[in-house]
């Protein structure tokens, strides 16, 4: 079992990877893309222990809140980030989710 979650942890990282700067997604929208629908809650494990070099800051839940913040070092980190990329988050809640909103399945084709 370790190894399909190995495989399916690896799957989150590479798209994860490919959200661009200044877009966020949703652990939903990524667990769908995968073909896992309701695996939203294991794609946020995987963010929770991604390597550097994954924009885990990029990851939402679907509602646009920053509920991985905990994870940061400190909390605040997360939403310091978005905002460096021009994602506004003010009471840790994406600003215009709609507009600002990267789904791997029309960007990547599902």
């Amino acid at each position: 079992m370790a190894k399909k979650e190995n495989n399916f942890f690896n799957d989150v990282y590479e798209v994860a990877r490919l959200v661009p700067r200044g877009r966020v997604t949703s652990y939903g929208a990524i667990a769908k893309y995968l073909g896992a629908k309701m695996s939203a809650r294991m794609v946020g494990w995987a963010m929770n222990v991604s390597p550097p070099d994954v924009p885990a800051h990029r990851v939402v839940n679907r509602e646009g809140l920053l509920t991985g913040k905990v994870h940061f070092k400190p909390p605040s980190a997360m939403r310091r980030l978005l905002e460096k990329e021009g994602v506004k988050a003010p009471k840790d809640k994406i600003k215009n989710f709609r507009a600002v909103f990267w789904d791997p399945e029309t960007e990547l084709g599902g």
